[in-house]
């Protein structure tokens, strides 16, 4: 067993060492939960949708972008394995305001996605193919009121309880997708592939901008883990390679079902194309069975779209809740974790009311400039994921190279140079990605594609942008005000931290 380097450990978050944590997370706990979290199902769906494009870029992306990621986060994760993940690596680097704005960047984006996304992808595939659910009725009300509210309390629960849920929604979506894949090679031999010109498949720059966003946002969270690593028997050991498992599970769980889609879908059909509607489509072979069989697969895929918000809850809102403990977000009153469950109770129930709060406004709001906007409002919310990554990255660079004393038990082939150079490409990366969901078009038109706003949004230009920068500068703000107001926690963890250095020099002196 690798020995943590303790001082180093709680040198930055010394608060993290008042929390009462429980072990639990094996190593492969931690493959499943990177499955659970990184793999996503509906973007698998709007990948494959994409067509040859989706695909081959898809693809790119894996190697020169996943791939990469995946190791800097290894090396990083293994090196500094403490609670609370991105935000203690930022603190390190850069301090604690620029801790406390990445992780209410990297936090903020999840409850609105569970509450404003996620639960309409999960009631769809189920109205669509388990129990028809009418739009806008009470039961579509309770279904995703429930689907959002199990998800907290799956994070709410003791991990050691909450992980059986990530593991099984995480089994169930690799189950679907593999039967996708099988399925699709039947397909191809019994009936031959769709139609494509293979010129289709030759890479263009209209087809990275169109796709770079979601696949991007699909590819990230090998971090994620890393936010509960003080749960972990062994982060030092089992994070490096738990992430060198989950990131050949995810790429060939991204590009496999992919292939399956473009090679059984028609061009003109592949608008409505996803991994549910193409397994029915080939399961018609099985007569009336084939209804049964694909609402038996819709339910592995609610449970595990389920899992995927548990998990990202699970994650982000340990990390806020180690930023209100640290003194940078509000009174310290969401770092608290609960004695028994060894869980921060407060932060979950507050993801869960934003959750509820976007999941209402997008019912409502569904018409007219008023649901064009909140479209524009809930597309901004969820790109700020990829922003904290433009602090995150950078940091992760500084500590590489200031911090060369701390035991880094795996290396990123090359050195701090390889190391340097695969982290900016991440960072070339994300801020291309950044710029696609907060200033669309921008790219487009200094290439010469032309972009409508009013196509693609319902909006004009100078109300998108109104609106994203807006949403940005609301979250940033917050983060700075709450910085300013936990002045008094950060007193109080520096006093309990010098107490002890002072108490042991005096032991010494003695």
């Amino acid at each position: 067993m690798i020995p943590q380097d303790t001082a180093t450990a709680d040198e930055a978050v010394p608060a993290v060492s008042a929390i009462r944590l429980f072990k639990s997370l094996r190593r492969a706990d931690i493959v499943f939960f990177i499955v659970a979290v990184v793999i996503s199902v509906d973007a698998i769906t709007a990948l494959g949708q994409g067509g040859p494009q989706g695909l081959i870029w898809t693809t790119i992306l894996a190697v020169v972008f996943m791939i990469p990621n995946a190791m800097i986060f290894a090396e990083s994760a293994a090196a500094f394995p403490q609670e609370g993940g991105p935000y203690t690596w930022v603190k390190r680097a850069f301090g604690g305001r620029w801790a406390g704005i990445s992780s209410i960047l990297y936090w903020v984006t999840n409850p609105i996605w569970l509450g404003g996304s996620l639960a309409f992808i999960t009631e769809e595939a189920w109205s669509g193919f388990v129990f028809p659910i009418a739009d806008g009725s009470w039961g579509d009300y309770l279904f995703k009121f429930l689907f959002i509210w199990v998800a907290i309390f799956v994070a709410v629960v003791s991990l050691r309880r909450g992980k059986v849920l990530l593991n099984i929604g995480a089994a169930l979506k690799l189950i679907v997708l593999l039967v996708l894949v099988v399925t699709a090679v039947i397909y191809v031999i019994s009936h031959g592939v769709a139609r494509i010109d293979a010129g289709d498949f030759m890479p263009t720059a209209a087809g990275f901008l169109a796709i770079v966003p979601i696949a991007l946002f699909a590819v990230t969270g090998f971090e994620a883990p890393s936010a509960a690593s003080g749960e972990m028997l062994d982060a030092q050991r089992d994070t490096p390679i738990a992430i060198a498992r989950g990131g050949v599970i995810t790429g060939l769980a991204y590009v496999l079902p992919i292939l399956a889609i473009v090679l059984m879908t028609p061009t003109k059909q592949l608008e409505n194309a996803g991994v549910l509607p193409t397994i029915k489509s080939a399961f018609d072979i099985f007569g009336p069975a084939a209804g049964p069989l694909v609402a038996i697969l819709a339910i592995f895929f609610t449970i595990g779209l389920l899992a995927q918000g548990a998990g990202w809850m699970v994650a982000t809102d340990r990390i806020q809740a180690v930023a209100s403990a640290d003194g940078t977000f509000f009174n310290g009153f969401f770092g608290k974790f609960s004695e028994r469950l060894g869980t921060p109770v407060r932060m979950n129930i507050l993801s869960g009311v934003i959750s509820t709060i976007f999941f209402v406004a997008a019912m409502t709001l569904v018409k007219g400039t008023a649901g064009n906007i909140f479209q524009v409002v809930l597309t901004c919310a969820v790109s700020t994921l990829l922003l904290s990554y433009l602090i995150i990255v950078p940091a992760l660079i500084r500590l590489k190279v200031t911090r060369p004393d701390v035991p880094r038990p795996y290396r990123v082939p090359g050195g701090t140079a390889g190391f340097i150079v695969l982290a900016s490409i991440q960072l070339f990366f994300v801020l291309v990605g950044s710029i696609g969901a907060v200033f669309p078009g921008v790219i487009e038109h200094l290439l010469g594609f032309t972009y409508s706003f009013e196509d693609e949004w319902g909006v004009s230009q100078l109300n998108y942008e109104l609106f994203t920068v807006g949403t940005i500068a609301v979250v940033v703000i917050i983060g700075l005000i709450g910085y300013a107001a936990a002045g008094g926690v950060r007193r109080r963890v520096a006093a309990a931290e010098t107490t002890p250095h002072a108490q042991t020099a005096q032991n010494r002196a003695e």
